[in-house]
């Protein structure tokens, strides 16, 4: 009988509890994946689609499923009303939102920052639908509590790409408009005093004063910064990913030159 014994595929790739520890692999299926690495294991997850592979009622995931049964309750009513998301309903949802976000959490560090942009707006559209109809107040807490992250995961993607098209001027705007948002949603929750200790807030404002001090960086040289980081770090996965990426412009500037 074949071992289940996961022993070998985590040998040489040690937790490190200061430093998230993800990486791509190929699976049986012959398809990308992703794995993150847990004190007592790893999480392996699909790159596309919903991160445990699963299609729950035949869609692609449990928010397109209640959004299409949305869709049939206005068609059969005429109105959004009397459609409500039962607490199973949301706990459901919340326990699928938790996959995407250790998804985006490791494509963030894996620089897919096209994935991060995807997953986080994929969030965001479930919390907007538990906002709206969920049935006990409460369950909308638990979703609304993270939008400030989400809506930072979003900004640091969506300045990352701008970066990589040497479009300083789009970066600081994603940053700038994420700043917004984030302090109108502690004003229209009554919460304003907990702006001075929003971590969310102080990420995105420290990014702003780097990106107004500092010149704009092209493409080459963000890639080559972030080339000698992950080298000091021995994180030799991502340096050769690097790498790939540098001479993957080269060749697309020796086309276009």
């Amino acid at each position: 009988m074949r071992s289940k014994d996961i022993s070998p595929i985590l040998e040489g790739w040690d937790f490190q509890p200061d430093r998230i520890s993800v990486r791509k692999i190929v699976g049986l299926d012959g398809k990308p994946k992703i794995q993150l690495r847990l004190d007592m294991g790893l999480l392996q997850m699909e790159v596309e689609g919903r991160p445990d592979g699963k299609r729950p009622y035949g869609y692609e995931s449990l928010l397109e499923y209640y959004l299409s049964m949305l869709d049939e309750h206005r068609e059969s009513t005429g109105s959004d009303e009397g459609f409500v998301l039962t607490h199973e309903d949301c706990m459901a949802l919340m326990r699928e939102a938790v996959q995407y976000y250790y998804r985006y959490l490791s494509l963030f560090h894996l620089q897919d920052f096209e994935g991060v942009l995807r997953d986080t707006e994929r969030n965001l559209r479930v919390f907007d639908l538990v906002s709206r109809y969920a049935e006990d107040e409460r369950d909308k807490w638990t979703f609304e509590q993270y939008r400030p992250y989400v809506l930072m995961m979003r900004a640091r993607a969506k300045g990352a790409l701008k970066l990589a098209e040497e479009d300083y001027d789009g970066a600081l705007e994603e940053v700038e408009e994420a700043i917004g948002q984030i302090k109108s949603f502690f004003k229209e929750h009554g919460r304003e005093e907990l702006m001075e200790e929003s971590q969310e807030l102080k990420v995105l404002e420290e990014w702003k004063e780097e990106l107004k001090s500092k010149r704009p960086k092209g493409a080459r040289e963000w890639l080559e910064e972030q080339l000698r980081l992950a080298v000091e770090r021995e994180e030799y996965e991502k340096a050769a990913r690097l790498r790939d990426q540098l001479r993957a412009l080269d060749r697309q500037r020796r086309r276009t030159s």
